[in-house]
């Protein structure tokens, strides 16, 4: 502020010295005429030095002046008027007059032109460091201006952010304000609510009492009403029925004489018809065997019809035998198979129910299949179950393609499902299964090479293809450096493995054992997957408890009856109470080690618990008691085995 005052002030005198230019210009030679008596020294030694403002010439041109012109008299100086008058305006005249002097003088001068040059260099000078100090002053006039906008919108900004504090302020007490409203018009419509609901309770308990005792009162006068027709009933009854026991009683008094007189001739009868009968029969049989033996010739025809009649059913028995052991030999299934999809014979499945019912459930098998439905009654781990499914759905795809099959080798813990898994592998894929005993081989001795050949040519004879199980192969394909194996289960060796010698687009070969590591290496060099079927885990048996709880226990006595059933009687129905979720999965806990087989062998047991009891009725308790009995005593087999093998 104060440095624009300062330019304020600058900016006014230089519009006084405008003003009063001419006015300085004009008194210049009254200034030069005034400083002429004090500065005359000084401008002796100038080069600006002016002769006609000195009062006597300058020394070196008196010396020079010729002595025959007379110095002109000086002039009179006239006394300096330090106080001039001034005029009634205020105007003094002399000092302009001297000033018009002071210029006729300068203009009379030799140095008159640099005087000029000098005063108006001066005037621009100072013009300039006016223009100078006026851009200074318009510059600081500008910054005040900016200045002055800038405090003017943080003071516009600072108001405008008030009044929006001002206006959040007032919509948050609003806010509040309203909540507050709402809130004690939520409580009082809750606090009412809540007197109505207990009107409403009151009103209905007192409605519910009176409709109690109401019934009560109903009750009790039908149960007084039902107590005395009970007793009339009674009455008339026990009346009634002695008075019929009397009747019968008489009846039977009277009868009695009637039938055993009827009985006794009945049997009189009976016994001469009889009689008669046996006498005819023995009259006509005497006469034969006395007419045979008194004719020669009835004699002769009789005991040659009788020789004939002998010798027809001896030579048809055994003709019957050797011609149905060659159809058996070509048509008929090898000793070595013990189950089989196909049947016995080709035409078994079409007479058998068993047949029938085993066609279609390959039917719906595959259709599970394609739907996604699984392996039925098979529970095994969800990865072995997937990779299963994936062999299943490769093999019937290998059938359709032509290309040769792949064998397999199952092994696990015994009763882990792989005979199950084998047979649903083969329904699902599409081809016949045969289930042959690696045991049943060494009993043959030399015929064992015969009947693998017969096996293996009747297996190739299946044209949708053909699944052979091999179950216990240990018992034959062992280790042929071993002591123990004799010739002719070496022999059966060689020849099974000369069998599968080629992939083969026939047979799928599946081995099962429960030590591996016994089979011989060449079996195990045509193996071409291996599948481990370990014990199942707990979400397997929790699943395997489920599907035999509801095997054994929930569809007990809901078959449909059969003439067995009327024969020997029907299954009574199980109830089951209390068998939770947690219950099973506590007992599928407890059964950790158990495989699939023991599983099924302790739900029977169950079964069996639940008929021991007096009411057919399966709980909590009951289940647990025979869990934990079945796992002691599995337990027990464990300790007996590692003593055993120790």
């Amino acid at each position: 502020m104060h440095r624009l005052a300062m330019a304020s002030r600058r900016v006014k005198g230089f519009n006084a010295v405008n003003v009063g230019l001419t006015a300085v210009v004009g008194g210049g030679t009254f200034l030069l005429y005034s400083f002429q008596p004090a500065h005359a020294e000084k401008l002796k030694d100038s080069s600006y030095f002016l002769p006609s403002f000195l009062s006597s010439p300058p020394p070196a041109q008196a010396a020079s002046a010729p002595p025959s012109v007379p110095a002109s008299p000086p002039e009179e100086q006239r006394p300096r008027n330090d106080y001039p008058r001034t005029s009634a305006a205020g105007f003094d005249p002399e000092a302009l007059e001297r000033g018009a002097k002071a210029l006729r003088e300068i203009s009379s001068s030799l140095h008159a032109k640099k005087v000029f040059d000098l005063m108006r260099k001066q005037e621009e000078t100072r013009q300039s460091e006016e223009a100078a100090r006026k851009a200074e002053y318009q510059a600081m006039q500008s910054e005040f201006e900016i200045k002055k906008q800038q405090v003017m919108y943080e003071e516009q900004k600072k108001l405008v952010q008030q009044q929006a504090q001002t206006k959040a302020q007032m919509a948050r007490y609003e806010d509040e304000l309203t909540r507050k409203r709402m809130q004690a018009e939520h409580e009082a419509q809750r606090t009412l609510n809540g007197e109505l609901v207990k009107m409403q309770e009151e009103s209905s308990m007192r409605q519910e009492q009176l409709r109690r005792q109401t019934e009560e009162q109903i009750q009790a006068q039908r149960r007084q009403t039902d107590r005395e027709r009970a007793e009339i009933e009674r009455e008339t009854i026990r009346v009634r029925v002695m008075a019929e026991a009397e009747g019968r009683a008489h009846e039977a008094k009277l009868a009695e004489d009637v039938n055993r007189r009827m009985l006794v001739e009945r049997a009189g009868l009976e016994k001469d018809k009889w009689l008669a009968a046996i006498n005819t029969t023995f009259s006509h049989i005497g006469g034969g065997l006395k007419a045979i033996l008194t004719d020669r010739d009835k004699l002769v025809v009789t005991v040659g019809g009788v020789t004939l009649l002998a010798a027809g059913i001896y030579t048809t028995r055994e003709g019957a035998r050797v011609v149905w052991g060659y159809i058996d030999r070509i048509l008929g299934q090898p000793s070595l198979i013990r189950e089989s999809s196909r049947g016995k014979y080709p035409w078994s499945k079409w007479i058998s129910y068993k047949g029938l019912s085993s066609l279609f459930g390959k039917r719906e098998a595959q259709a599970a299949m394609k739907e996604g439905r699984g392996f039925g009654d098979v529970i095994l781990h969800p990865a072995l179950h997937k990779r299963i499914q994936h062999l299943a759905a490769a093999t019937a795809n290998t059938k359709s393609h032509q290309a040769p099959f792949r064998n397999m080798l199952f092994y696990g813990p015994p009763g882990t499902g792989k005979t199950m898994a084998a047979k649903e592998l083969s329904m699902q894929s599409g081809l016949d299964y045969a289930l042959m005993t690696g045991g049943d081989v060494a009993p043959l001795g030399s015929q064992a090479v015969t009947k693998i050949h017969e096996l293996f040519n009747w297996a190739g004879k299946s044209k949708k293809g053909l699944l052979l199980f091999i179950d216990e192969a240990d018992a034959f394909l062992c280790e042929r450096n071993s002591n123990i194996m004799s010739e002719a289960q070496r022999s059966a060796l060689n020849a099974l493995l000369y069998r599968t010698g080629d992939q083969s687009r026939d047979i799928v070969l599946v081995l099962a054992t429960n030590r591996p590591s016994d089979l011989d290496s060449a079996v195990a060099d045509r193996i071409d997957e291996v599948l481990e079927f370990p014990l199942p885990g707990e979400e397997e048996r929790v699943k395997l408890l489920k599907l035999y709880l509801d095997k054994y226990i929930a569809q007990a006595g809901s078959q449909r009856k059969d003439w067995k059933s009327r024969i020997w009687g029907q299954q009574d129905t199980i109830e089951i109470r209390n068998v939770t979720e947690d219950v099973i999965r506590e007992a599928a806990r407890k059964m950790e080690g158990f495989s699939g087989r023991e599983i099924a062998k302790t739900m029977a047991s169950v079964q069996g618990a639940v008929y021991g009891s007096r009411e057919s009725v399966l709980d909590a308790d009951l289940f647990r008691e025979v869990i934990d009995y079945k796992s002691a005593e599995h337990q027990q087999r464990k300790k007996i085995a590692a003593e055993g093998s120790g």
